[in-house]
């Protein structure tokens, strides 16, 4: 068993934004607003109560321990079968469209039967998920840790690319790995105590700048604001996506589906 895990040491990052502009061009994420699959925001310069402090908070999905995402998507969970690259040893689960690998933690989607609801994104309160559109119609998409990339022997395309080597990956239930040294070291996670997860991506750096991405960035709440609603929806609409799939219209009854939840939501 192992749980990647990443951290992103602040003393090196120069917020170059080179991890995010690699991302998006590794997976072809298209330039619009809100669609990213990482991100480097600016912090400061602010007083986080540790004095004042100038950072960057580089964000991006955390492979929870207990994502809340897995367990709001509506579509018809199947018997899947995951494999350890290592051992060979496998392990069939019932999982949604979305789910947490069992052996190596990570969080992945399968784009061929998310409906591109937008539960999962809604129910990520690290704001880490976006809805795509797609030749197949809308489709959750986020950071998978780049797990084609690490099948292939190579790093993630974000940890590859960085100039600084701000980021760090490797498994964190390896003593031995850099991760590892870095929780041991006192690398945080981004909890509060509404929020406890486990996010699997983690910060080290000046203790002013934890405090600062700490106070700002930190979720307080578990989002809850049309989250049943947009579950329903897509639970109620699953019948004519998979008609209009079968159809070859799946793009339609995907942007249907995706609008009609969005009215839903500025009808609050």
């Amino acid at each position: 068993m192992s749980q990647y895990a990443m951290v992103i040491d602040l003393n090196r990052c120069v917020g170059c934004h080179a991890c995010a502009m690699a991302c998006r061009a590794e997976w072809q994420v298209p330039a619009k607003e809100g669609y990213r699959r990482n991100w480097v925001k600016r912090l400061g310069p602010a007083d986080g109560g540790s004095g004042l402090s100038f950072t960057f908070y580089p964000g991006l999905c955390n492979h929870c321990d207990r994502p809340a995402c897995t367990q709001v998507c509506p579509a018809d969970p199947v018997e899947k079968t995951f494999k350890d690259p290592k051992t060979g040893a496998t392990k069939t689960m019932t999982v949604p469209a979305t789910w947490k690998d069992p052996f190596n933690g990570s969080v992945q989607i399968d784009k061929e039967r998310c409906q591109g609801c937008g539960a999962c994104a809604d129910a990520c309160p690290y704001g880490a998920r976006y809805v795509n559109e797609t030749p197949d119609g809308p489709k959750a998409d986020k950071c998978t840790f780049c797990v084609e990339r690490l099948a292939q022997g190579l790093k993630p395309a974000c940890v590859q690319t960085c100039i600084a080597d701000a980021r760090i990956f490797g498994d964190l239930d390896d003593p031995n790995s850099e991760v590892a040294k870095y929780v041991k070291n006192g690398a945080i996670r981004l909890e509060s105590a509404a929020v406890k997860i486990g996010p699997n991506v983690r910060y080290f750096g000046k203790k002013k700048d934890l405090a600062l991405l700490d106070a700002t960035c930190t979720p307080k709440a578990m989002p809850e604001a049309s989250l049943d609603r947009r579950k329903a929806l897509a639970q109620l609409m699953a019948p004519a996506v998979k008609k209009a799939k079968n159809l070859g219209l799946l793009g339609l009854a995907g942007a249907l589906l995706v609008k009609g939840a969005q009215e839903g939501q500025d009808e609050e």
